[in-house]
């Protein structure tokens, strides 16, 4: 049951019922409009490094966070004197701008910085409050194929398709709720076979969480998830929608036993 819808044009907060809430803060692709003609790359390479799909995922749960610019306007999971990319080495090393943001412009995305997190104060204030306790699946994807279309792939062993980050979490005060998720993901019956998930490989977590763990240490746990792209080409963004279709049933297969785990807290 939704509970209340607050929208703003960079991101969007549904607020259901129960102790999962699920967030999608870099799914979203567009860029304002006043932002455009200043910005120096092109669709496709935001595409590459944004994260879609991870909306639909975010369906898995009554409580949604969804991000609906790209993390080129606004990094939502970055500090905040880093949320808008200024330099290259602030992004992979690609030129963002074809020059520097003029301070209003800049401004105006930080407002919106600070608007989101705002809200998703608000958002957490009230599941705690109704709930006791809340856990919160922080979905994100990577590359593993950064080297060119028709070079080889990032090394599998060190590029699982499901990295958990918890290295901004109390891991001893959530290790029921982790350990089980992880359990849980892994003994899914995914097609092709189980889903290699590894725990802080390749990601330990962003400032999203890490924000969320320093102002609700004892009251929410966010587990950072971000899935390896092998559900699509991440140079051309074609997807195939039945693993698209399956990482969301796999997400879903976590969330009685999750729940569980909570309710024993």
């Amino acid at each position: 049951m939704e509970i209340a819808i607050k929208t703003q044009n960079a991101w969007e907060i549904v607020e259901g019922s129960g102790p999962i809430i699920a967030a999608a803060i870099h799914d979203g692709h567009a860029v304002r409009e006043e932002l455009l003609s200043l910005i120096a790359l092109s669709e496709a390479d935001r595409l590459h490094e944004e994260d879609p799909h991870t909306s639909v995922w975010a369906n898995v749960a009554p409580s949604r966070i969804i991000g609906k610019r790209s993390r080129f306007e606004v990094d939502l999971n970055r500090p905040r004197e880093k949320a808008v990319y200024q330099v290259p080495e602030d992004a992979w090393g690609l030129k963002v701008w074809h020059e520097p943001l003029p301070p209003d412009l800049l401004e105006r995305s930080l407002e919106e910085y600070d608007q989101f997190y705002s809200a998703v104060g608000q958002l957490l204030d009230n599941t705690v409050k109704r709930e006791g306790r809340a856990v919160v699946y922080d979905l994100h994807t990577y590359n593993h194929h950064r080297a060119g279309p028709d070079a080889p792939y990032d090394d599998p062993s060190l590029n699982p398709q499901v990295n958990l980050g918890t290295g901004t979490m109390d891991r001893s005060r959530w290790a029921v709720v982790v350990d089980r998720f992880l359990e849980d993901l892994q003994e899914f019956d995914f097609p092709g076979g189980r889903l290699d998930v590894r725990e802080n490989v390749k990601f330990r977590g962003g400032n999203f969480g890490k924000w969320i763990h320093e102002h609700y240490p004892d009251s929410v746990c966010v587990l950072s998830i971000e899935f390896k792209k092998f559900f699509m080409d991440e140079w051309t963004g074609v997807a195939e929608e039945e693993t698209v279709g399956a990482i969301k049933s796999a997400l879903e297969s976590t969330l009685p036993g999750v729940r569980e785990e909570l309710a024993k807290l």
